[in-house]
């Protein structure tokens, strides 16, 4: 039980500082500051109010977020460890699951304080310690990846923070009920738009303009028009165009990946790029004031190719546009007023373009996220919220945006105050404690004062810029003044209220409130214009007319058939519309709080500035948060944990308390004599009022260990010796017991060995004495062989000799009668040679004598030609004798056969190759007379079929063989077909069994297909009901893949009746020969263009209003011999399709 208590860890071990702010004594902000400093001093960057977690930014990476470390915090108990953010994000996770309750963890702070770092943490804490499984990885995957994408676009480099977020996020993350993550849903709250157009000094603009320029390779450059020198934009400012730290081209690659794993299409990335593209040209458009015979300046483009390649891009006539930026229109009932815009409105209108686009694109670029991180199924989902958003503001220039952003805080400090105090008031009551009312600020006036429908500065904002007349930021002031004089804390100089009259720090052109952060002056220069963020309509109407597949989208106010005068909600109704519903979200759940502080302005490590700390306290309300919390009782712990951490102070409770934990923490407080008012006793906990009491009994807790450590030592010392005693003991027993055995075994081994040396000599001796014997007894057997040997070998030499010598006698005679016969033959052989040389010497002699007297005879009658008749006579015998061979040799009659006979001379070169041509197209003629004007058709059909998919399809080669029957069915036959046939007016073509592919799961369902010259039919396979009926005419092209799978998809026209609900994705068994006589109708009538075939392993397809990509890809054994559709996501179905054997 000791071992397993001094496992266990605790909030006040070891700690540095005080790692809970509402045990600090004295609590103060000076004490508050300096234990702040102390632990940040330490690598201690996180502190506790309770259960919100302080956060400081250390600039710097710290080894406190390593998978050992979640692992370490995964179920724990918050107190149980130091303070971290791991601790928070674990207690949030584990009341969803446990005990489904919506969680929202609320990350607050000022610019560079670590917000969004903050989020990502908790984030990958989360899907770190959340289920496993392909669907689970893949939808934390991307959830993960969508915080790349918004900050590529949503975040910029400023002199406060290198990635600071330019918009409020808040996430809701959406759970199943074992806590594994389903999907979920991002808000976001005004977008720093103004910085597409400008930027202050030293920072820099949204970082996809910078990520784009610095990654992208020069191919997709060129398309988008774009250079990658920086200074050839105006809307990049080069001061801060680098960023030590930051690499554009990684983050680029970073993000085309993020956003390939979130689902977005290759084509709709294209898009966005498109969009950041024109946003760039749209600033580096400049105008020129002409002058018109009225006297009034018109403004004009001076250079257009920017114009032109801005317009390329989008997809916009050129002269659409750039009227648009010389004419507004403006459109009062029944009539339209035209008036030309001067250099500075056109300016204006450039600059309201660009932020509305880019504004618009990212909208539109969270929607598409939402799309595809949505839960999909339709349970209820626990929700944990996750809010980013930006902290309270002051700035040496204060304008609209720090208004509603310091607005949106004061609603969060409001919701802050009242979730904690009713946080607090729920325990008490649930532990039987009494609730006494604790005095607070309650900031509700300055809210009031902002956001009252009727006297509130918004209304007033609103007010003063949708009515007549002129409205001018001094106007706005004027009744600001004349409202919210004797609101106590609304000032301005030029109020009713005297006192402000002599206040030179506050200028004539500003007012200034008091937030519960401190006061903040904000000058009124910009309001109005900003609340009313216009965008002339002319520029709308010109948008939505791009070809562009987003501009539509994008600026639907922009159709001049759907044309509202009414005018648009202003910037900060809509702003106050999104906080209000923020805030009734954040009602419903139970809030978790971190509050972020940048330690230092320098963005470095290991610098703590006073001054800039005790400011962000101040307005974070931290000083307030803790008097909330120690209002009442300072600390509470559960009695099981009480007792088992404190048990050792009392000898009742120590080592083992045998009673109800209570009553044990009763006994321990008895005996320690702790004052009665410094506790009370809760159900489940015991309440300490004072943290010096709690101090008190750490400091005794930390005594008594350390005796009971002397003790445990001492005694772990004596156990010890005596083992160690003992073992040597039982060693030495042992290691004589073995030198004794080794002994007496060496001692026999000796032994053995001279025993088997004494045999082994008396056995040899013995060996030899025998072999010495037997080696005599032989010896005088060989010497008597010897000996007979010898003396038959000599009889029998002797009559060899013998024998030999007669021999000789018998061959001389033989030899000598040979040479003498040899000798008379030769000699007749020489003499019969020259008899016939004479006679043959002749022969000769007379037939050349012969030959030249028929010379001299017959050389009268020979002609000076006649050379050339024999060479003719040889010719014509040498064709002669090739024709007859060649009608001996011909080959087949068949047109694919390729032999013919091998040419016998040189000179017939040319009419070989002319006779073999001239017989290849007469049998060719003979074949074609052969055929039906049936037959004719089919192979046409084939052959076209052959030019469409040969080489391109890897289905064709399969197909060759097989005859295009066209009526698989036999509708004219089959009784069962016959209403559908009556049904169909014109000839059917083709008419066959397809699969008509369903988008929500991918699976077929069987329609027949019939085709005619006119229309194709769609038909019920059970009823032969008509379900769809398509002209030729509106049906534009036919998509299939390259593989050897059936599917096609049927793209009709846009607009047209046949297209309400979108195309057909089939499939067939006979796709080849279906598409073909498609493609042969299409092109034999000329009323109508020739259908499309588009061949490609992933296209487009329309269903209802969403376009899905069909992806087909290799498939293993497993897929069987038939291609399988599997729906991926909302917009993607994929195919596979088995290999090919």
């Amino acid at each position: 039980m000791l071992s397993e208590m001094e496992v266990k860890t605790s909030l006040l071990d070891n700690m540095i500082g005080v790692g809970d702010m509402v045990l600090l004594e004295p609590l103060n902000e000076n004490s508050f500051i300096e234990n702040l400093r102390k632990r940040f001093d330490h690598n201690e960057i996180y502190t506790y109010i309770g259960s919100v977690v302080i956060s400081m930014n250390p600039y710097r990476s710290l080894p406190i977020f390593t998978p050992e470390k979640v692992e370490e915090y995964r179920n724990r108990n918050f107190y149980e460890l130091s303070p971290h953010i791991y601790a928070l994000a674990d207690e949030a996770y584990r009341s969803l699951r446990d005990q489904d309750k919506d969680q929202c963890i609320l990350i607050t702070g000022e610019s560079g304080a670590g917000k969004t770092e903050a989020s990502k943490l908790v984030m990958s804490y989360v899907a770190a310690v959340c289920g496993k499984g392909q669907e689970v990885n893949k939808v934390k995957e991307q959830l993960l990846q969508s915080n790349p994408v918004l900050e590529a676009f949503g975040n910029a480099k400023t002199v406060r923070n290198d990635n600071s977020s330019r918009f409020g996020k808040y996430m809701d993350i959406e759970f199943d009920f074992k806590g594994d993550p389903l999907g979920g849903v991002i808000s976001n709250y005004l977008l720093e738009k103004s910085r597409v157009c400008k930027q202050p000094r030293g920072e820099r603009n949204f970082h996809i303009f910078y990520q784009l320029l610095s990654g992208a390779s020069n191919d997709t450059l060129t398309k988008l028009k774009l250079d990658r020198d920086f200074s050839k934009y105006n809307y990049l400012s080069l001061d801060s165009a680098t960023v030590n730290g930051l690499d554009d081209a990684a983050s680029f690659r970073t993000v085309w990946n993020a956003m390939q794993i979130v689902g977005f299409m290759e084509d709709e990335v294209q898009s966005v790029l498109e969009l950041v593209a024109a946003v760039l040209k749209l600033g580096n458009i400049e105008f020129k004031p002409e002058s018109r015979v009225n006297g009034f300046d018109e403004s004009r483009v001076k250079d257009k190719n920017d114009l032109k390649e801005m317009c390329e891009l989008l997809g916009i006539e050129q002269s659409v546009l750039e009227r648009a930026f010389s004419y507004r229109t403006v459109e009062a009932k029944m009539e339209k007023v035209s008036t030309t815009l001067n250099v500075a409105q056109a300016y204006y209108a450039r600059d309201a373009l660009a932020k509305n686009l880019y504004s618009r694109l990212f909208s539109w670029l969270v929607t598409r996220i939402n799309e595809s991180i949505k839960a999909q199924a339709k349970t209820r989902h626990k929700v944990m919220g996750v809010l980013d958003i930006y902290g309270f503001e002051i700035f040496e220039d204060n304008s609209f945006e720090q208004f509603i952003i310091n607005y949106c805080n004061e609603k969060l400090q409001q919701i802050f105050i009242e979730l904690t105090l009713r946080e607090e008031q729920e325990e008490y009551i649930r532990e039987g404690i009494e609730w006494t009312n604790i005095e607070y600020f309650n900031n509700a006036i300055i809210c009031d004062l902002i956001e009252n429908n009727q006297n509130g500065i918004l209304a007033m904002l609103d007010e003063e810029c949708l009515r007549p007349g002129t409205v001018t930021d001094d106007t706005f002031l004027d009744k600001l003044n004349t409202i919210c004089a004797e609101h106590q804390h609304f000032e301005s100089r030029l109020s009713k209220n005297s006192k402000f009259l002599t206040d030179h720090s506050l200028p004539h052109s500003c007012f200034r409130i008091q937030h519960y952060a401190g006061k903040v002056l904000y000058r009124v220069e910009g309001f109005v214009d900003k609340n009313n963020d216009l965008l002339y309509r002319d520029l709308s109407q010109a948008m939505y007319k791009a070809t562009h597949s987003l501009m539509k989208q994008l600026f639907p106010e922009g159709n001049p058939a759907k044309v509202n005068l009414k005018r648009p909600p202003t910037a900060g109704f809509q702003f106050k519309a999104s906080v209000g519903g923020l805030m009734r979200n954040l009602q419903t759940k139970n809030p978790n709080y971190i509050r972020c502080i940048k330690p230092n302005d320098k963005k470095a490590a290991h610098i703590f500035t006073e001054s800039l700390v005790c400011h962000q306290v101040r307005y974070l309300g931290l000083m307030e948060n803790v008097r909330v919390r120690r209002a009442g009782y300072a600390f509470r712990q559960s009695y099981e944990s009480s007792l088992e951490r404190y048990k050792m102070l009392c000898k009742q409770t120590w080592p083992h308390w045998r009673g109800a934990a209570r009553d044990g923490v009763e006994v321990l407080l008895t005996d320690c004599s702790v004052p009665a008012e410094e506790f009370a006793y809760g159900r489940s906990k015991i309440f300490i009022r004072n943290p010096r009491t709690l101090f008190t009994l750490e400091e005794r807790r930390r005594a008594c260990l350390e005796d009971l450590a002397t003790l445990i030592q001492k005694i772990y010392r004596g156990w010890r010796c005596r083992t160690q005693f003992l073992l040597l003991k039982k060693s030495q027993v042992v290691v004589a017991a073995w030198y004794r055995r080794y002994a007496q075994q060496k001692k026999y081994q000796k032994i053995k060995s001279a025993t088997l040396v004494m045999q082994s000599f008396i056995r040899g001796w013995k060996a030899r004495k025998i072999l010495r014997q037997l080696k005599y007894e032989k010896r005088c057997k060989e010497a008597v062989t010897t000996i007979a040997a010898y003396w038959h070998g000599t009889q029998a030499r002797m009559e060899l000799r013998r024998l030999k010598t007669e021999a000789r006698n018998k061959r001389a005679v033989s030899v000598i009668w040979a040479y003498w016969q040899g000798t008379k033959a030769r000699r007749e052989l020489r003499r019969l040679k020259e008899v016939a040389r004479r006679k043959h010497a002749v022969a000769v002699i007379w037939a050349y004598w012969q030959g030249l007297q028929v010379r001299r005879e017959y050389r009268k009658f020979f002609r000076a030609n006649a050379g050339k008749k024999i060479y003719n006579f040889t010719i014509q015998r040498i064709m002669q004798k090739y024709f007859l061979g060649l009608k001996t040799t011909m080959p087949s009659m068949s047109p694919i056969d390729n032999t013919w006979p091998a040419r016998p001379y040189m000179f017939l070169e040319g009419a070989h190759s002319e006779l073999r041509r001239i017989f290849h197209f007469w049998r060719c003629k003979k074949y074609q007379g052969q055929f039906t004007e049936e037959k004719k058709a089919v192979y046409e059909e084939k052959l076209e079929a052959s030019e469409i998919f040969k080489d391109k399809k890897a289905l064709y080669p399969s197909s060759v063989s097989q005859p295009f029957k066209g009526d698989y069915l036999e509708i004219q036959k089959n009784p069962k077909y016959q209403k559908l046939n009556s049904a169909v007016e014109d000839k059917v073509l083709l008419a066959d069994v397809v699969n008509k592919i369903n988008r929500a799961n991918g699976k077929g369902a069987p329609r027949l297909f019939l085709l005619t010259k006119n229309n194709f039919v769609l038909a019920d396979q059970k009823t032969g009901q008509v379900k769809a009926s398509v002209p030729l005419p509106d049906l534009t092209s036919v998509s299939v893949s390259t593989q050897s799978d059936g599917f096609f998809a049927l793209k009709l026209k846009e607009g047209s009746a046949s297209a309400a609900k979108g195309d057909f994705l089939l499939s067939s068994e006979h796709l080849i020969e279906l598409i073909t006589k498609l493609h042969r109708t299409g092109a034999t009538a000329a009323d109508r263009d020739q259908i499309n075939i588009d061949i490609s392993d992933e296209f487009l397809v329309q269903f209802n209003q969403d376009k899905v990509c069909v992806k087909f890809i290799q498939g293993g054994p497993k897929n069987g011999n038939s291609a399988a559709c599997k729906r991926k996501n909302n917009r993607l179905l994929e195919v596979s399709v088995p290999s090919s054997p």
